[in-house]
């Protein structure tokens, strides 16, 4: 199912992401990561992205979507994972192409009426708390920061692989936004 975009985001469309996105999707995360360099988060900026093969078992199991160009290229994506029962929002990217057009904000929306008609009463994510386009951002698209008594044992399994992998160098936080 493909669902318009605010008008602001123009004549994009939101699809299910397939298997001839994935080099695209690695793209956008590569070129939308280098942004975080702006902002002396050098290491961040230098992260790979997701493997293709990582990316393929979210789109085989349809929790994958892109919004597309007028050619129907992806130019953002967002790829969610069940998590203590909320949808968690793993990545959402934007190529910075194709920033400040509420594309993610879009996505996002995409990604709340999909979790809510399974039955989800929340979307959770994990992000920087002190990076404008992570946590401020999240707020004004309505989640909330979750304190550490509220975090879920998934939650808390994720905030550890992001610990090991280094990213706790900059205050980072676990939202969640009630459906």
């Amino acid at each position: 199912m493909s669902r318009a975009l605010p008008e602001s985001a123009g004549e994009r469309m939101i699809r299910a992401a397939r298997e001839t996105d994935v080099a695209w999707l690695r793209g956008i995360e590569v070129a939308a990561g280098r942004i975080f360099a702006d902002v002396g988060m050098d290491a961040v900026a230098r992260d790979e992205p997701f493997t293709a093969a990582e990316l393929l078992g979210y789109i085989e199991d349809g929790r994958a979507w892109v919004a597309v160009d007028e050619a129907d290229r992806a130019v953002a994506y967002v790829i969610v994972k069940w998590v203590d029962g909320p949808a968690h929002v793993e990545q959402v990217s934007t190529h910075p192409d194709h920033a400040g057009r509420r594309l993610g904000a879009g996505l996002i929306e995409h990604v709340a009426g999909w979790a809510r008609e399974r039955g989800a009463d929340a979307l959770t994510l994990t992000t920087f708390v002190d990076v404008a386009w992570n946590a401020p951002y999240y707020e004004r698209l309505g989640f909330r920061p979750l304190a550490e008594y509220e975090l879920t044992p998934g939650l808390r399994e994720i905030r550890a692989e992001e610990a090991a992998h280094g990213l706790d160098r900059w205050p980072r936080i676990a939202m969640r936004r009630d459906l």
